[in-house]
């Protein structure tokens, strides 16, 4: 290479390399020219156009009446003589301190007269409301409508006062005297009085945790479902064994039995929905689609429509005849633990892992209201037999809610476990039963909690193993039924010599928390 080339080469790599650098400076520098963190200095004249332009617009109502408040802030003092100014407002009863004149006359001010003491707040309080009212006010009070009219007028609600206190207003020689009132606080109502339930039966058979439980329409027999991967019916009247279905290959997690035909629905952990025909004993179809394991199912109570849920965020309408896939409804980020069907709108309801409740468009498939209130998993979700609402279940809290767009109730708090399955029936009476083994029995409508259950586990079993994963009541709703972790089945039934005078409502007129989320 001669070294006219070579020459030429050392400037281009000369010039890359300061350009390298210079770029590097300049990146620096722009990075901490700036700093972001300091405040930004406040313009004065900007500063009193706004707390001019708040003050005439939130504070107008209450312009005339006296500042009494001592020891104000420069800028808002200077800013409510301005607007006062402009608006041809007389600034009245300025209390800033003693005047510095004599005691009467004749008398020549002294050192002490002469000295201006700030008086205290309830000294300019009592001096405000002792002048008499100048005529101005007495117009404006004519005229001006109070601020409790301007919000009323609005549609909006006036501003909150402390709890059990309400202000009223009372005339002073013209003047208005804003005065504290205890107001009696909203109690809740009385409960409806429930009699208290009984354990009356034990039956045993499953060898391993009875996860479902469903009860057949003509009340003669029930159905569970086991880890032990069997599916048993029991005689409801006399609790014995009638029939055993092996199939799953994993913890069957859900049953259902269908009014409009002889046909058992089951799904489980293996990913499996089956179908089975009663005068046979044998499935007759699958559904093949979840990803994962089914952790519940229902169905439709007016069309041949199943609805299950998965551990694949996911739950599936199917055609129960065709087996097809109608839709697959997708919006929760974790698995749905259990899915309710009802005839109205809207007829899909999902709680999932995700803390969330969806009310779901069964035509579109899509997803009609999303409710977020719950701060921990919704295992549970129960729909009331008459009322248009339903309840939800999660370790932070029980809610209910009413339909059709999730109008937040009341909660029902209390239950602080783990709650796996609840159950209402038409008298009110709603059930939770929770992973410790707890069962609470509340009053649908005011959410009292009138009895609580712990059932001591099967002989032979570990404490541990107390937990409910599902419970409901027959079709008389006379008797509940728990599926416990204890591998039995228990029922309980109303105590029938209780009355209200031996099992009294325990109840006191507390402060009402329905409202709070």
């Amino acid at each position: 290479m001669s070294q006219r080339e070579w020459g030429s080469v050392e400037d281009v790599q000369k010039h890359s390399v300061h350009t390298l650098v210079f770029r590097s400076l300049k990146r620096t520098h722009d990075m901490f020219v700036a700093d972001n963190a300091k405040p930004i200095s406040i313009d004065e004249e900007s500063h009193k156009l706004k707390m001019a332009i708040k003050l005439r617009t939130e504070y107008s109502p209450v312009l005339h009446m006296p500042v009494v408040k001592e020891n104000r802030e420069k800028g808002h003092h200077e800013t409510y003589e301005h607007y006062t100014a402009q608006q041809g407002i007389e600034s009245e009863y300025m209390l800033t301190g003693t005047h510095p004149y004599p005691s009467g006359p004749g008398v020549a001010l002294t050192a002490d007269t002469q000295i201006q003491r700030m008086p205290s707040e309830s000294a300019a309080q009592s001096l405000a409301l002792a002048l008499p009212p100048p005529q101005s006010r007495l117009d404006a009070q004519r005229t001006a409508a109070s601020v409790g009219d301007i919000y009323r007028h609005a549609g909006l609600a006036e501003r909150s006062q402390a709890p059990g206190l309400a202000m009223a207003s009372m005339e002073s020689g013209g003047t208005k005297n804003s005065t504290l009132i205890a107001k009696k606080a909203p109690t809740m109502p009385k409960p409806q009085w429930h009699p208290p339930w009984k354990l009356y039966r034990v039956i045993s058979g499953h060898l391993g945790w009875v996860r479902s439980l469903a009860v057949e329409p003509g009340n003669q027999w029930f159905v569970t479902g086991s880890a032990d991967r069997t599916i048993k019916i029991w005689d409801l009247a006399s609790g014995k064994l009638k029939l055993s279905l092996t199939g799953h290959i994993s913890t069957v997690r859900g049953v259902i039995v269908s009014g409009r035909s002889p046909y058992l629905f089951s799904c489980g952990e293996d990913k499996q929905v089956k179908c089975w025909d009663l005068e046979y004993n044998k499935v007759i179809r699958h559904y093949h689609g979840h990803l994962s394991a089914v952790y519940g199912l229902d169905l439709h109570p007016t069309i041949d429509v199943l609805v299950t849920c998965s551990r694949d965020s996911t739950a599936r309408i199917w055609d129960v005849r065709t087996k097809a896939s109608v839709h697959t409804l997708v919006g929760h980020t974790n698995a749905v633990a259990t899915v309710k069907c009802q005839a109205a709108e809207p007829q899909i309801i999902t709680g999932s892992h995700d803390t969330t409740i969806r009310l779901w468009d069964m035509v579109g498939g899509k997803t009609r209201v999303t409710l977020t209130n719950h701060k921990k998993s919704v295992r549970a979700v129960v729909l009331h037999p008459r009322q248009y609402t339903f309840a939800s279940g999660s370790p932070d809290n029980v809610k209910q809610w009413k339909f059709p767009d999730g109008n937040f109730i009341q909660n029902l708090s209390g239950h602080n476990a783990i709650i796996n399955t609840l159950a209402v029936n038409s008298d009110g009476v709603l059930v939770s039963g929770a992973d410790n083994g707890t069962m609470h029995l509340w009053d649908w409508r005011t959410g009292y909690n009138f009895q609580r259950i712990h059932a001591a586990v099967q002989p032979g079993s570990l404490d541990s193993e107390s937990g409910i994963f599902a419970c409901t009541f027959d079709q008389s709703e006379s008797r509940l039924i728990t599926a416990e972790a204890d591998k039995t089945i228990k029922v309980y039934r109303e105590d029938d010599t209780a009355t209200e005078e031996t099992h009294p409502v325990s109840w006191k007129p507390e402060i009402m928390k329905r409202k709070r989320f």
